[in-house]
């Protein structure tokens, strides 16, 4: 079982920045490919980006690519997304989520798909809300 717990989120203008953390509960946070998603209108869930345990392998969705960063501290069981830029279409609840030993390709191409399951697990979420 492995518990999410994001926090970071707030009211911001446009062009400005917020950093996501999560804080993940589980002895073996190493085995888990860590990511965040949001839910957007007409999408139940909207991939975001993903990073996997050695940060060897980042993806980010088109629509945040240059704009923002995932990051990992393994030693604090910690994942971060650095968000800057913002536009008021990235407002949304952010949920960090964590998959076994999965692929960023699968997280970005089939994860949130309309019937897949989904994450093995995510968070409460946080909310971002940017105004114009």
């Amino acid at each position: 079982q492995v518990q999410l717990v994001e926090s970071g989120g707030g009211l911001v203008q446009a062009g400005g920045s917020l950093r996501l953390s999560c804080a993940a509960s589980t002895r073996t946070f190493g085995s888990y490919v860590m990511g965040w998603f949001r839910p957007v209108p007409g999408k139940e869930r909207e991939f975001v980006s993903v990073i996997t345990w050695r940060g060897g392998r980042i993806s980010y969705a088109d629509s945040v690519k240059g704009r923002f960063t995932i990051s990992r501290d393994n030693a604090k069981n910690m994942v971060y997304l650095q968000m800057n830029s913002l536009k008021p279409e990235d407002t949304a609840v952010y949920y960090c989520a964590a998959d076994f030993e999965s692929t960023p390709t699968k997280w970005d191409q089939s994860m949130f798909a309309p019937g897949s399951r989904g994450p093995n697990y995510w968070g409460q979420g946080t909310q971002v809300t940017v105004s114009s």
